[in-house]
């Protein structure tokens, strides 16, 4: 199967900053009330609408992940970056069709940070093509990415029922979607005027579920425009929206735009599970929440359609979701 794969951010122009940004705690999601069926999984939903609409992510508790399934796949990780050069080498690639990639270049929004994509779902179809150093990577990355998608289906199934569409509304797309790890290295903060590991950006997918080995991620609170420093309790997740779903809600939901800053006390990785629907699948507002006060807002758009935008020369005047708004004037 042949599939593209270069970045799965949306760059947006930065914003005015303010300062120190304030450590803020995240809205909180119970996930195991989502597996019942009584009025408590009602009540949850309520609470990732609320989540949602307000700010655009959430924390999830009792995920059922293992604590040590977390941190085999964050070691993985670390040992991967530190694995050597000649090992790594062999991901680098200017062509966005492979399956693998991995930089080191700091270039575009990338500041201070080397990554490594890969696709994992389906993960027998893809596993093979991840690193094979060090030896241990498949195995521990596998057990993460099969247990985070697990997570990733029942959130998704949730926060469609949250805009009234119920659980089911999009059949079987969710389950035949892709899933995209990116896995990311960030170096200790040595130099005070570097500071910025990742620029900021939204994810071009539903949503994004990230695990960091400490504190680095900063959300832009989308009324005041002010960024907050995300606290992260030890084996929580963290999940945010991306621009796909901001299109399906029909503007309802919004986008988060976040960005990666360095850490003054350690080096620092993490591994974001970015979930969508397949490749070629169109995702268009959704017609239940469309009427004459409420108008399609975006245009329709794949995951392939998001890539072919990478490269085009509209990414230096604005961010893909802003390519997908539909100006009133038009």
């Amino acid at each position: 199967m042949s599939a593209a794969l270069l970045s799965s951010i949306s760059l947006v122009p930065p914003p005015v900053p303010n300062g120190e940004p304030e450590p803020v705690q995240m809205p909180v999601i119970d996930f195991s009330k989502l597996q019942q069926t009584d009025g408590s999984r009602l009540a949850v939903i309520r609470d990732v609408e609320t989540a949602c609409r307000e700010i655009g992510c959430f924390q999830v508790i009792n995920h059922g992940i293992s604590k040590s399934v977390m941190e085999r796949a964050l070691s993985a990780a670390n040992d991967f970056f530190e694995s050597p050069a000649q090992s790594k080498a062999e991901f680098m690639s200017p062509d966005i069709t492979k399956p693998v990639r991995y930089d080191c270049s700091n270039e575009g929004i990338n500041k201070s940070r080397s990554y490594l994509k890969h696709y994992a779902h389906p993960l027998e179809e893809w596993i093979k093509f991840w690193p094979r150093e060090p030896p241990s990577y498949r195995i521990k990355m596998g057990q993460y990415a099969v247990e985070i998608r697990r997570v990733a289906l029942c959130l998704m199934h949730a926060i469609l029922q949250s805009l009234g569409l119920g659980q089911a509304y999009l059949g079987t797309k969710l389950e035949e979607g892709i899933q995209l790890l990116a896995v990311n290295s960030y170096p200790q903060l040595t130099q005070p005027g570097v500071t910025l590991g990742l620029a900021p950006h939204s994810d071009y997918g539903f949503i994004t579920i990230l695990l960091p080995s400490c504190p680095g991620l900063e959300v832009m609170d989308p009324k005041t425009k002010v960024w907050m420093s995300v606290q992260q309790p030890a084996d929580t997740l963290h999940v945010h929206i991306g621009d796909h779903l901001e299109a399906l809600s029909n503007g309802k939901y919004r986008t988060v735009v976040h960005r990666a800053v360095l850490h003054s006390e350690n080096s620092r990785v993490s591994i974001a599970s970015i979930h969508g629907l397949a490749m070629n699948e169109k995702v268009r507002s959704a017609e239940e929440l469309v009427d004459e006060q409420n108008p399609v807002m975006y245009k329709e758009s794949s995951f392939r359609d998001f890539l072919d935008f990478l490269p085009s020369k509209e990414t230096k005047n604005k961010s893909y979701i802003d390519s997908l708004r539909i100006d009133a004037a038009e």
